[in-house]
């Protein structure tokens, strides 16, 4: 069991990984990073396409990792 999940964490940090490099950018320069929470937080850039799943795809990924985590850690306990 401890194998199996140690084995899933792996595949789940790796698969997080390449899926936060392939995302693009929102926005770059200093002007970006002062005003680009604010636009994202108001909703003026949605993601589209590929983005979007990226997107969705990370949201899984994360809480696969985080479950997990947790799931190891009580594990090995």
């Amino acid at each position: 069991m401890e194998t199996l999940l140690t084995v899933l964490l792996v595949i789940v940090c790796i698969s997080l990984i390449v899926v936060v490099l392939l995302q693009s950018g929102k926005s770059s320069g200093l002007s970006g990073a002062i005003s680009g929470g604010a636009e994202q937080l108001f909703g003026k850039q949605k993601a589209r396409g590929i983005d979007l799943v990226l997107n969705r795809i990370t949201i899984v990924l994360s809480v696969l990792f985080f479950v997990l985590t947790i799931s190891v850690a009580f594990v090995l306990k």
